[in-house]
């Protein structure tokens, strides 16, 4: 197939670029900057120069394309209105030209847009009033056009997205503890977090695109739920720093914003048994505290 990408060149893209081409897919990647378009190209696919808020630039890019994977997600996180705004109109453009053809459009979201505090699925409805709502709009966006003809598809991401030279949420973690001098976690610490290695959601991306059914939602998780307190031992063992527990209050003092310590105190267990059943998804890649022991995590920073 030749697939429009949005997000390549970030994160996570490179790694579902490489994933496509390898499968045998010509990929065409949405680049709003030489640098980006230099890394699409070095990794086989072919620059298309635009933004997510140049809609005629991808409506033509999905117009020449056999199905569109949207992954790129920007603005100011201190309006989350308008980052809603620019996600969904974005997923309007890009599905417009897909209508009544039957070609995929699969769009990326959050597990942490479900319920706090219990194993969810993906049946499950997500939570209006919960952290990460604000990506709700785009799955909706999406989704509608699994009624007009496309074979629309959400994927919603683990919020640690693991691998090589990661600047996530993990990261964050460990520069902190650098700074302040002590691995910390919330409570307990028996706070659970979903994970993926970043080849496992390639491999999902493709599979998505190559055979999701029309309506789907699917979740990107390797590992229903790592502890916080597990994360944080391991952080601490390798850096050799005392472990602490923070109340709530101090966390909102401790991390680098009150709602990072809501994020880093967040119990969000996901299940991701449908997806691999519905897909033949089987994650093969090391977990998230094999990466934190064994990668670059933890290595010296470069000074």
């Amino acid at each position: 197939m030749r697939i429009f990408v949005t997000g390549g060149s970030g994160q996570t893209g490179p790694a579902v670029v490489t994933e496509l081409i390898a499968a045998g897919h010509n990929v065409t990647g949405l680049a709003r900057s030489d640098a980006a378009a230099t890394r699409l190209e070095a990794l086989g696919a072919t620059p298309h120069r635009g933004s997510l808020d140049d809609h005629d630039s991808l409506r033509r890019g999905a117009e020449a394309a056999d199905g569109v994977l949207h992954m790129a997600y920007g603005g100011d996180f201190s309006d989350l209105d308008d980052m809603m705004r620019r996600d969904r109109t974005a997923i309007e453009a890009l599905g417009q030209p897909l209508e009544h053809s039957g070609k995929p459009l699969v769009i990326t979201s959050g597990t942490l847009v479900m319920p706090a505090g219990r194993e969810t699925t993906e049946k499950d409805e997500p939570d209006t009033a919960g952290l990460a709502a604000f990506r709700i709009a785009g799955e909706r966006a999406c989704l509608d056009f699994a009624a007009r003809g496309v074979r629309a598809s959400v994927v919603r991401l683990a919020p640690t997205v693991h691998g090589p030279e990661d600047h996530g949420f993990i990261p964050m973690l460990i520069a902190t503890a650098r700074k302040t001098g002590v691995s910390a976690y919330v409570g307990d610490g028996a706070n659970r977090w979903p994970a993926v290695h970043r080849l496992d959601a390639a491999a999902l991306f493709r599979l998505a695109l190559e055979k999701a059914p029309a309506g789907s939602m699917l979740h990107g998780v390797a590992e229903n739920g790592v502890t916080m307190k597990g994360i944080a031992q391991t952080i601490a063992r390798g850096l050799d720093l005392p472990m602490v527990s923070l109340t709530p209050d101090q966390a909102a003092g401790h991390y680098a914003s009150p709602f990072m310590a809501k994020v880093y105190g967040f119990d969000a267990p996901v299940s991701s048994t449908h997806t691999q059943e519905l897909l033949g998804w089987s994650p093969t890649h090391p977990t998230l505290l094999e990466d934190l022991e064994h990668g670059d995590y933890l290595a010296t920073p470069a000074s």
